[in-house]
């Protein structure tokens, strides 16, 4: 009886414990947010919202300063799209081979590589970046500096694969076994098997690991730093150089005077930046849970 008693003291203090740290979590989120936007909205007394957004030069040093962001939102884009367009075909025939065609010896030495290389430094694969992929593309390529658009989004499509590999190769894992094995009891092959029950199966889980890994290549910062070019022009090759919102954020914050209108300009492209990895996490919330309904009613 005494056991029982504590038993549910226990329960109830737990469930308060974790209550408690959810609580904290929220909080801590709503203070950044709030305090994101309290340091930024106060430069859209300076210039309008739309020539903010929309204008194409970024001179915040200049007399008078111009602040148009475009460029830098253009730079996001770009390289993250280019990135997505390496990353996502890699990553997914990645997961799909560990999953569904390697032997376990191998997925056991595979895996666990592919995840290895999520922990690698970001300042260290920039460094690889500046040393070995720079040199390469203007020698090869004869582009006209080695950091540009091109180097940014191969090492960003670097950085995403493991993501995007990894939750994938779990989705794969999560479609019903006895599904495939009906299908190749039928007559199907594996490609059949893959393409019609584990693919569909596993869209959800696909579809998350897909926007976590491009979010994370928009919000990315130090690579594009050290290996994009740092130009705040809109590309009209691949192999011009950009310069990111992260990474403008990084390299001008120290030099901006407190709560000057560089100061609060940043702090507006942190909110435009924050906008759009909230909108990559919602859309990826909205596939796994839509598909995912699906693939559990049989509709």
């Amino acid at each position: 009886m005494l056991g029982l008693i504590v038993l549910k003291r226990s329960k109830k203090f737990f469930e308060k414990l974790f209550l408690l740290i959810a609580l904290t979590s929220l909080l801590s989120l709503f203070g950044i947010v709030y305090f994101l936007f309290s340091e930024g909205t106060p430069i859209f007394r300076v210039v309008s919202f739309f020539n903010f957004i929309f204008g194409v030069d970024w001179y915040p040093t200049e007399t008078p300063p111009a602040f148009g962001i475009l460029s830098l939102i253009v730079g996001s884009l770009v390289v993250t799209i280019l990135s997505g367009l390496i990353a996502i075909p890699l990553g997914v025939m990645t997961a799909a081979y560990l999953s569904e065609i390697a032997s376990a010896r191998v997925r056991s030495i595979v895996k666990p590589f592919i995840e290895l290389l999520a922990a690698l430094p970001s300042v260290v694969i920039g460094f690889i970046g500046m040393v070995v992929i720079a040199p390469f593309l203007q020698n090869v390529f004869g582009a006209p500096t080695g950091l540009n658009l091109v180097n940014a989004s191969l090492l960003l499509a670097f950085m995403a694969v493991p993501t995007i590999c990894s939750i994938t190769e779990d989705a794969f894992q999560g479609v019903p076994r006895a599904l495939k094995e009906a299908s190749l009891a039928l007559g199907a092959t594996r490609w059949e098997t893959m393409r019609k029950i584990t693919f569909p199966g596993a869209f959800s889980g696909t579809a998350t690991a897909v926007m976590l890994g491009m979010s994370r290549s928009i919000g990315e910062t130090m690579v594009v730093l050290m290996v994009a070019g740092g130009a705040a022009i809109i590309p009209e090759d691949l192999f011009d150089p950009v310069r990111p919102m992260p990474a403008s954020i990084v390299a001008e914050m120290a030099e901006a005077p407190f709560r000057s209108e560089h100061y609060f300009a940043l702090f507006a492209t942190g909110i435009v930046l924050f906008v759009f990895t909230f909108l990559f996490n919602v859309v990826a919330f909205h596939i796994s849970e839509k598909y995912k309904l699906k693939v559990q009613t049989g509709a």
